[in-house]
């Protein structure tokens, strides 16, 4: 089974949502996993944003990179564009997706939501292209 690692630094956002898509794309056919060099909680309009997809990571829970120091991954993937984000050495492939934090978007809640919902659509269009292209071996 692949085993997949999504990093970002506060494991609140894009690399939740990634978690939360990928499991959803992958089903049991993959381990997926998220965490974050500086972990804080799983933002409030991420959990919405993939309600509104009918997927549920209200449960997900942000996770420091220090958890995952001992596992071994096939796939690490980061997700941080502006911020530093954390190394995962302990991969056989590192990918980097350099997506803007939707919790840095400014505006009302609509237009917050909104960015979130972007964010989600490129994580959604990477994935789709990674399994596409059989890099991960499972095909959705």
């Amino acid at each position: 089974m692949i085993r997949v690692l999504f990093l970002c630094v506060h494991n609140s956002a894009r690399s939740q949502m990634a978690e939360g898509l990928l499991r959803a794309m992958a089903g049991d056919r993959a381990q997926v996993f998220s965490a974050g060099s500086e972990p804080s909680s799983v933002h409030p309009l991420a959990i919405r944003a993939m309600q509104e997809r009918g997927i549920d990571i209200s449960r997900q829970r942000s996770k420091s990179v220090v958890e995952f120091a001992d596992d071994y991954f096939d796939y690490a993937i980061t997700l941080c564009a502006e911020e530093v984000c954390p190394v995962f050495l302990r991969a056989t492939r590192r990918l980097h997706w350099a997506l803007p934090d939707p919790a840095a978007a400014p505006g009302d809640v609509v237009e917050r939501l909104a960015a979130f919902h972007h964010t989600a659509d490129a994580i959604e269009d990477r994935l789709r292209e990674l399994l596409k292209e059989s890099l991960l071996q499972i095909h959705v």
